[in-house]
This record gives C-alpha cells, structure tokens and sequence, in this order.
C-alpha cells in the first residue's frame, strides 16, 4: 500500500508542476499535497513539520499571487481603481472559462474598468495589456515557486536519509 501512495505523491508533485502554467489546475497545492503526503507516509522522518510549514507558506504566497498578479499589473501601469476591480473580476470569472478565459478574462476586465472610468479608449488598452503582463509575471513567478519547492522537498528528504 505504501508504494501506491508514493506512486500518488509523486503523481501529485509531476502533475502540480505541469499544472503550475495550465489553466484550471491547482498546481501549487497538488505539489504541496504530494510533499505533505510522502511526509505522512515516511512518519515526518525525512520532511519535518518546520519544513512543511515553509513549503506551505511558499504554497500559499503562490496561490496568492494567483489571483492578485492581475491586479498588479494594472496598478503599475497607473489604472484607476475601477480597472483594478475589473482585472480582479475579469481573474476570477476567466478561471471557468479554461485558457482563453484566464488570457482574457484579466485584459477584458481591466479595459471595461478604465472605459467607466476615464473613457480613453488608448489609455484602457493599455491598462489592460499592463494587467495581462501582469498576468504573465505572476505565473512566472507561480512556476519558479514551484520548483524551489520541489528542490526543497527533494533536497531536505536526499540530505535526511
């Protein structure tokens, strides 16, 4: 039975890093899940608690900036606050609406937000090409997470044994 749940900690750790850059996929907290899992099957010998508790706050810093990467971009590009709230929504509602929803969706919300506001359409598209860079930034930063807490898991076991 153990090597079954092994199986699916590493299952977990290989799909969270694939789902780190695909939509609608948890990525950070499949990886998360496979560390804990592996932990609770070797009875915390290899990963302690202290460690899992840095892996969990890197896991949650990263779903974090999930959701709020967007509305940073439009906040560096100066958007008033009325397309910040429309990136943050346009995020949110994208998530249910697979790829072209979470490439779109922060863009599409950002622009309506800046129209209400300032009815500059040059000045909208703008904020709304600054919240999809955002976009962009955040799951660069997701992915990078992700392998540092891969290698920290992997390193801590390798380094314990």
């Amino acid at each position: 039975m153990d090597i079954a749940l092994y199986a699916l900690a590493i299952a977990l750790i290989l799909g969270g890093l694939i789902g780190t850059v695909l939509p609608n996929v948890p990525g950070i907290p499949m990886i998360f899940g496979g560390v804990w899992l592996a932990a609770a099957l070797d009875d915390y010998q290899h990963l302690g608690v202290i460690w899992l508790i840095v892996l969990g706050a890197l896991a949650a810093f990263g779903v974090a900036m999930d959701f709020i990467a967007a509305s940073l971009g439009a906040k560096r590009v100066g958007a008033s606050s009325t397309a910040v709230w429309g990136a943050s929504i346009g995020t949110f509602v994208g998530m249910f609406l697979g790829i072209p929803g979470l490439i779109l969706g922060p863009f599409v919300g950002a622009l309506a937000g800046e129209l209400i506001s300032s009815k500059s359409v040059l000045r909208s598209a703008h904020v709304g090409i600054g919240t999809w860079l955002g976009l962009l930034f955040g799951t660069l930063v997701k992915l990078v997470l992700s392998v540092v807490m891969v290698a920290l898991a992997a390193g801590v076991w390798l380094l314990n044994l």
